[in-house]
């Protein structure tokens, strides 16, 4: 006992004279910084096994001098590892009822979204042990995303994350530069986690079908350990060299395409898909989200400016023509900045300024989108088609003619290598039925064909053209009217089979827009009917098609 005391009494008279001996010299005494961190230590909520890692730490650092490169390395070490929310933990919210009513509150519309979320929630609810898999949510820019997982982090009072993925392209991004390297700093897992507090927060992934690979390493191959729920328990950080327990943090990835992402990246998310929205829900969030936070965010919530309900509609159908809310957001912006320059100004007063159809070309120029028109009555070798784009569905209309010649097709309107495939597929099927139109069999050798798609400024591809080329052929070369108000989607094999097609919800939302009377869909898409809304098909009929016969005798106005 007395060589103890004696020991410790030693090591007390040494560390004191150490610390006057640095005092002296104008030295920052490495040994308060320690005594510090040995204060924390004792305070924090972690395992044995880190309190033992930052012991010897800080027992490393009495040993280095105070002024030395080595020392700041250690002592930023030493305090990143004293911020990591080891084993505190926020307690969950798992009201579903509360959850619903903030999803309501904060979306119009996306119920199979909302739906699925709350059904995620409830699981965590019935069972808070489990480990849901990752959400996904994946659709067009301006549709939300985000916003659903800030609106989830609300609903269940946990603390919110963002960390943007787009163009990371290192791996160490992810896991973190080892202690060794010049620099070096904790991957950005480990930083959001540190920023957060706690070990289960929500952490939103964004834009995780921009990650980047390059000859440095790859970042998808990194986030494979993070977004498995059966090997984060154990994720290692190259700085931090410890485990770090993820496997409490509820993780929502976005992302507008999942053909970039690598599939056992994507095996490990459950992905939700968002479809665009309607003009009468644009025209809701316009009216019950938008138009309210942009009269906030420039001081006229009291009722400064009315806009009118009108021209809020001739603003989605002629200002803007996207799939999201983004492009509406920033037009009801301008409205209002134009109006508080007119009060500045004394051209206008407060409360007086009434918004109307007519006033738009004033505030916001010219139309920038013609409303689609169908043609006026069927013609010869014209169809029209449905078409998916990044904005949205629209429709094109397919030109055919013919002329003498020997025998050649053209094609103009810059078609992708997929279309133009379809366009050689749809005239040899029309070049085998026309027998049954009554077209010589010399025909085809004696004429050229011409297929146009107008807009040849605007390049376009896709697999779901064939029919609508195909009948637009049929009916040049039979010489027979097709009807102007039937649209159609769809691919077609040689043998005129029907194969389906993507992006139906935007291609019928497109039609309804465009006045069609009839849409024709593959036969297989049928069931994505029963995901649609009675206000996208509206009164149009939709008719299933299985074979390039049945589409001929639905387009074709033969006698």
């Amino acid at each position: 006992m007395k060589e103890r005391v004696d020991k410790q009494q030693k090591e007390y008279m040494l560390r004191e004279q150490l610390r006057a001996i640095r005092e002296e010299l104008g030295e920052d005494p490495a040994g308060s910084d320690a005594d510090q961190f040995e204060a924390g230590v004792e305070q924090l909520q972690a395992s044995d096994e880190v309190k033992e890692k930052i012991y010897k730490e800080i027992k490393r650092l009495r040993s280095v001098a105070g002024n030395s490169s080595e020392a700041s390395v250690e002592r930023n070490y030493i305090e990143m590892l004293l911020e990591m929310p080891w084993d505190k933990m926020s307690e969950d919210c798992l009201d579903i009822g509360r959850a619903e009513e903030i999803l309501e509150r904060d979306h119009y519309g996306l119920e199979k979204v909302k739906e699925r979320i709350l059904e995620f929630l409830a699981v965590r609810a019935y069972h808070p042990e489990s480990h849901s898999s990752i959400l996904c949510l994946v659709g067009p820019p301006g549709t939300g995303k985000t916003s659903i997982a800030r609106s989830v982090a609300e609903a269940l009072q946990k603390e919110y994350v963002r960390i943007s993925l787009g163009g990371i392209r290192d791996e160490a991004e992810i896991r973190g530069h080892r202690k060794t390297y010049i620099g070096a700093m904790p991957g950005r897992i480990a930083t959001a986690i540190r920023q957060a507090g706690v070990k289960n927060p929500v952490l939103l992934l964004d834009e995780i079908d921009k990650v980047s690979r390059d000859y440095r390493g790859d970042a998808y191959s990194a986030l494979l350990e993070v977004l498995d729920s059966e090997q984060n328990r154990q994720f290692r950080d190259h700085y931090l060299e410890l485990p770090i327990d993820l496997s409490e943090v509820l993780f929502i990835a976005t992302a507008n395409d999942t053909s970039n992402i690598p599939s056992p990246l994507l095996d490990r998310m459950d992905v939700i898909q968002i479809t665009g929205y309607t003009a009468n829900e644009k025209f809701h969030i316009a009216r019950e989200h938008l138009a309210p936070k942009q009269a906030r965010d420039h001081g006229m919530e009291d009722g400064g400016v009315e806009i009118t309900d009108d021209a809020i509609r001739k603003l989605i159908a002629s200002y803007t023509r996207e799939v999201g809310v983004r492009n509406l957001e920033r037009c009801l912006a301008d409205l209002y900045r134009k109006s508080a320059r007119k009060f500045v100004s004394g051209t206008a007063q407060p409360g007086s300024l009434r918004i109307d159809v007519p006033d738009l070309t004033e505030y916001l120029g010219k139309e920038k989108y013609d409303q689609e028109h169908v043609g006026q009555k069927p013609e010869i070798g014209i169809v029209r088609g449905l078409a998916w784009t990044s904005v949205g569905g629209v429709t094109l209309e397919i030109q055919v003619n013919t002329m003498p010649g020997k025998g050649e097709l053209r094609l103009t309107g810059q078609m992708g290598d997929v279309m133009q495939e379809s366009a050689q597929i749809a005239y040899s099927y029309v070049r085998s039925i026309a027998a049954e139109y009554g077209v010589a069999e010399d025909y085809f050798e004696k004429h050229n064909f011409h297929i146009h798609i107008p807009e040849g400024a605007v390049p376009k591809d896709g697999p779901s053209a064939g029919i609508t080329m195909a009948s637009a052929m049929a009916s040049a070369v039979a010489g027979i009217p097709a009807d102007h108000l039937t649209a159609m989607t769809g691919e077609i094999n040689l043998r005129g089979r029907v194969l389906p097609i993507g992006g139906l919800k935007e291609k019928m939302l497109a039609a309804n827009m465009a006045g069609m009377k009839k849409v024709l869909i593959p036969l297989e898409n049928k069931k994505d009917l029963e995901e649609m809304n009675e206000e996208i098909i509206g009164d149009m009929k939709i008719v299933p098609v299985s074979d390039m016969k049945e589409v001929l005798a639905e387009v074709l106005a033969r006698d």
